[in-house]
């Protein structure tokens, strides 16, 4: 904790003092009794999620600090003038001293979810400091934390609209347009992360044929279309998602022949691809969402690249992905590297890719870099 960061384990704690709530605020003191930090209780392997080192009331007026300082990065970076680019994250977590918490902005509408039952007690005011901070900004906030909050916290909790309500759900990202649904889609609705790599796929993208595997919405295929692809091939294993991919693809490029999309398993359709494709795009689920499933994750991420190593033709681009926290850059790329191996190709690495700058990393919780990603050439 001297080092600030933000987690305290249920093993490290020598003694209680009470019988705290889960969500209850508590101090953390040393052994020698030196005040440590103030953060939110919880049951669990993490007990303690810090949210101030300093001996401070976490009130209304701290928590609009956090949000103030949360977008005032976000305007650095530009967001707040972006006439290109309407999607982006607003609050991420640790990244931005608020573990537990996410907030992404969807053109007008905030979305939350929250993964701690402390941030969830407080979501009202969390509401409040991002209307008083944001201003005429936003026009809705959406809560969508039934399924990321702990199950042991035995909450009753329903997602919906905490102010404003359904509004314009077509954003805008470098110029391509989405249609997003944070009220059923997975996570807040986009995955806002990979905002930077999709970019990266229209470099690479000119006269290839594509295959974005784990497709969800479609994102990295039209940044291959707009890159001048031959073809592109999206496939997931929900209907749904194919189903919005198709709409997204109709609203960009109108009657395009060159995209198709597919209903399949990722694993069954990476057997049949045979020389098909010279640009692939793996970016999967989280395989490893718990530190004991981490040897099956990684038996995934080696099986998986080994298909796509085996298959795509001399001279392609692969690019793949891990988004589990609990797989490290090194142990993810040992798995691709093994999978090159069976394969049996040259591979060279090209860039080694991570979440973009709304997605900050706190630089005492290394934990936060989350999203690994290498693109590699195979001949």
């Amino acid at each position: 904790m001297k080092r600030f960061h933000p987690w305290v384990f249920s093993g490290a704690i020598k003694k209680m003092y009470g019988e705290p709530a889960e969500g209850d605020l508590v101090n953390v003191y040393s052994n020698k009794d030196e005040f440590l930090g103030t953060g939110h209780y919880q049951i669990g392997s993490i007990a303690v999620r810090i949210v101030t080192f300093e001996d401070v009331n976490p009130d209304y007026d701290f928590w609009k600090s956090k949000v103030q300082s949360a977008w005032n990065l976000r305007k650095q970076l530009g967001f707040d003038k972006n006439l290109q680019t309407n999607v982006f994250r607003l609050i991420h977590a640790e990244g931005d001293g608020m573990p537990g918490l996410i907030v992404d902005f969807y053109n007008g509408t905030a979305v939350i979810q929250t993964h701690s039952v402390g941030m969830h007690l407080i979501r009202e005011q969390l509401v409040q400091a991002m209307r008083e901070v944001l201003a005429v900004r936003l026009k809705a906030v959406f809560y969508k934390s039934e399924k990321t909050l702990p199950f042991k916290a035995d909450l009753e909790n329903e997602d919906g609209y905490l102010f404003g309500n359904h509004s314009e759900n077509e954003v805008m990202e470098y110029g391509l347009h989405f249609k997003v649904d944070w009220e059923s889609g997975q996570k807040t609705g986009f995955f806002v992360d990979q905002r930077e790599n999709r970019k990266l796929v229209e470099r690479y993208a000119k006269d290839r044929d594509v295959l974005n595997m784990f497709c969800y919405t479609g994102g990295f295929s039209f940044y291959a279309m707009q890159g001048g692809s031959k073809s592109v091939h999206s496939v997931d294993s929900s209907g749904k998602a194919i189903d919005l991919t198709r709409e997204n693809v109709e609203l960009n490029f109108p009657g395009e022949k060159r995209h198709e999309a597919f209903v399949a398993d990722g694993f069954e359709y990476l057997k049949e691809i045979q020389d098909k494709y010279d640009l692939i795009i793996l970016d999967p689920p989280a395989f490893a969402k718990h530190r004991n499933t981490l040897p099956q994750a990684l038996k995934g991420y080696k099986r998986i690249n080994t298909r796509a190593f085996e298959q795509i033709r001399s001279g392609g681009i692969l690019f793949t992905f891990s988004c589990s926290q609990v797989v490290s850059k090194d142990r993810f790329r040992e798995a691709v590297f093994s999978a090159a191996a069976i394969a049996g190709r040259n591979v060279r690495i090209l860039h080694q890719l991570s979440q973009p700058a709304d997605h900050p990393v706190n630089i005492y919780h290394p934990e936060g870099e989350y999203l690994k990603g290498l693109v590699l050439y195979v001949e």
